[in-house]
């Protein structure tokens, strides 16, 4: 075996730390080639039968196609091909030459003869196996962790910090299924800040911003951990009462209102704004009522407490 060729294998990954005349008279029989920069070495679902020692240059390993970014990046004395040749599977990454790349081709039988060779050869390919596992893993937990922050983000009010009408439209509806299948009361309220608009045009969106905040915060703070609450639009807040009739419901709405009413603002807001105030609507669930329908009959209870002077609880009728 050349002298420049044994160097660059012991140094690195496969053959790295190993008595490499045990398998010198093995790697005397292994094919070399060259593969130009951008050709491929392995496709996704192809069949494989051949372990890939980098030798010179440099491969990029894609798992969903070269518009997807770069994986992992394997350099001189590392190798590729190794897991598909091992459990006889497909492959299951694209890897490409990123230049112009020298590679030594070890078949599997090859492999295996190796194996029994030399347990330094075996360890250091359980080495390389155990590290793309690892990184593997790692990256599975990276990509399920964003996609969370992802799904947490399109389901709440940036805002506020409550939950917002996309998550609304599917959280509301369960619990509605979850009473009507009890055979449970529940009631719908909608509150609304009072003369809001209003406060926005004569103290500026900031105010109106730190008040919105404030607003959610303590109707979210009064609930009880059954409840759901969620910025509805604009000053609205929709909340769900599970197992709730239309009394205790009432009793709940006035709490809510007397919470904002009771809220100290003038520290928050510089002295611009003493205080603010919520009417409420409230509908109770009946048989067959959809989100829709209770939305609806709640918000008409909501426009009756505006009507009546705001600050105030309504029941629909």
């Amino acid at each position: 075996m050349e002298s420049a060729l044994r160097g660059r294998l012991v140094s690195n990954g496969l053959f790295n730390r190993i008595d490499i005349d045990a398998l010198e008279h093995l790697l005397d029989d292994c094919a070399r080639f060259t593969l130009v920069a951008g050709g491929t070495l392995l496709e996704q679902g192809a069949e494989n039968d051949c372990l890939y020692v980098v030798l010179q240059g440099e491969l990029r390993v894609y798992l969903g196609g070269r518009h997807m970014p770069v994986h992992t990046v394997l350099g001189i004395g590392e190798c590729a091909g190794e897991l598909s040749l091992i459990d006889g599977q497909c492959v299951s990454a694209l890897v490409i030459a990123a230049v112009e790349t020298e590679l030594l081709v070890i078949p599997q039988a090859m492999v295996w003869s190796m194996i029994d060779r030399s347990h330094g050869f075996a360890r250091n390919l359980l080495a390389i196996l155990s590290g793309r596992m690892r990184r593997d893993n790692l990256t599975l937990v990276t990509t399920a962790s964003r996609s969370l922050e992802f799904e947490l983000a399109a389901s709440v009010d940036a805002l506020t910090g409550l939950h917002n009408r996309r998550w609304l439209a599917e959280a509301f509806p369960r619990a509605i299924r979850r009473c009507e299948q009890d055979a449970a009361p529940l009631c719908l309220v909608m509150a609304d800040i009072d003369h809001f608009k209003r406060l926005n045009d004569e103290h500026g969106h900031l105010v109106g911003d730190a008040v919105l905040r404030t607003v959610a915060r303590r109707l979210a703070e009064s609930l009880r951990s059954p409840d759901l609450i969620a910025r509805y639009g604009g000053e609205e807040f929709a909340i769900l009462l599970p197992q709730t009739g239309t009394d205790e419901g009432l009793r709940i709405a006035e709490r809510l209102r007397r919470a904002v009413e009771d809220m100290p603002l003038a520290t928050l807001t510089a002295g611009a704004v003493a205080k603010v105030t919520v009417s409420c609507g409230i509908a109770p669930l009946g048989r067959d009522a959809t989100l829709e329908l209770l939305i609806n009959s709640a918000d008409s209870a909501l426009y009756c407490a505006k009507a009546a002077g705001r600050n105030r609880v309504k029941v629909a009728s």
